[in-house]
C-alpha cells in the first residue's frame, strides 16, 4: 500500500468495491469513525474486503449510527490468497488473541484450531477469532484475510488430512525431538504446499506424538535447544517457513 496513505484509518468491509462505490457501514464501525476517531464528511479512510484490493474512501455522512462512504480509488492491487496452512492448539484468552493476530499478520492462508489432550481451552468463540484476524489486518495491512475454521480434534484432523489437504505436508513442532535447526527439514519441502501445527502449552500427549509420527505427510521438526511456550513457538516456526521457503524470499 502506498506510504502517502499508511495513516489512514483502514476499514474492512463485506460489499464489492469498484469506483464510486457507495457503502454505508454497520453500527460498530460507524460509531467507530464517527465517535470514536471523529472523521466527518470529507475525510478520507481505506477500505479493503479481501477481494477487490484497498481503495480510497471519503465519507460522505458522518452518523454515528450509519456512516456513508464513497470509494475514490483503488490505491493497491489484491494481493494472492497464502497457501500457507496453521494449526494451533487453543491457549487462554490474551495469548489465543495473540497467536491468532500474529498468524495473520505472518501471512497464513488458513487458521485451524485443533484440540489435543492438553490443550487449555475446549470451547472457542469462532466471531470473536475472526474478529482478531480482521483487527490484525486492518492494523498491518494486510488484504487477504485468512480463512478461519471451525475447531477440530488432532484425530479428526489427521484423519481427514488426505482427503481435504491432498498432498500439503505437515510441518509438526516436536518438542520431543533432539534439539537441532529446523532449516534442512523445512528447505527440503520448497515447492510443495505446506501446513505447521504447533501444540499446546503441555505440549502433545505421547500417544498424539506416536500418532503424528506415524503419518507419511507429517515432517517433525525441532524448534532448538529451549522450550518455548506455544505462542513464541508459533511466531518461530511461521517466521522461519515463510523465510525459507514462503513469501518472504
Amino acid at each position: 500500500m502506498p506510504r502517502t496513505h499508511a495513516s489512514l484509518q483502514r476499514l474492512h468491509v463485506e460489499p464489492d468495491l469498484s469506483a464510486g462505490a457507495m457503502l454505508t457501514l454497520g453500527k460498530d464501525q460507524s460509531l467507530y469513525l464517527a465517535a470514536v476517531l471523529r472523521k466527518t464528511v470529507g475525510d478520507e479512510v481505506v477500505l479493503f474486503n479481501g477481494r477487490d484490493g484497498a481503495w480510497l474512501a471519503r465519507l460522505t455522512g458522518d452518523s454515528k449510527r450509519a456512516v456513508t462512504l464513497e470509494t475514490v480509488e483503488r490505491i493497491a492491487p489484491q494481493t494472492p490468497p497464502s497457501d500457507l496452512w496453521y494449526g494451533f492448539a487453543p491457549l487462554k484468552t490474551e495469548r489465543l488473541d495473540y497467536v491468532v493476530q500474529k498468524a495473520t499478520e505472518m501471512g497464513a492462508g488458513v487458521i485451524q484450531p485443533v484440540l489435543t489432550r492438553y490443550t487449555q481451552v475446549s470451547r472457542l468463540k469462532h466471531d470473536k477469532l475472526v474478529a482478531n484476524v480482521i483487527e490484525a489486518a486492518e492494523q498491518c495491512e494486510v488484504l487477504t484475510v485468512p480463512e478461519v475454521r471451525p475447531e477440530t480434534t488432532l484425530e479428526r484432523l489427521i484423519a481427514d488430512w488426505p482427503a481435504r489437504e491432498g498432498d500439503r505436508r505437515l510441518v509438526f513442532a516436536d518438542e520431543g525431538e533432539a534439539s537441532a535447526s529446523p532449516l534442512e527439514a523445512i528447505r527440503a519441502l520448497a515447492g510443495e504446499p505446506v501446513g505447521l501445527l504447533v501444540g499446546p502449552e503441555g505440549g502433545f500427549s505421547d500417544e498424539e506424538r506416536t500418532l503424528l509420527h506415524a503419518q507419511p505427510f507429517v515432517v517433525p521438526v525441532s524448534l532448538g535447544p529451549r522450550i518455548l511456550r506455544a505462542d513464541t513457538a508459533a511466531v518461530a516456526a511461521l517466521a522461519v517457513i515463510q523465510a525459507i521457503i514462503g513469501d518472504w524470499r
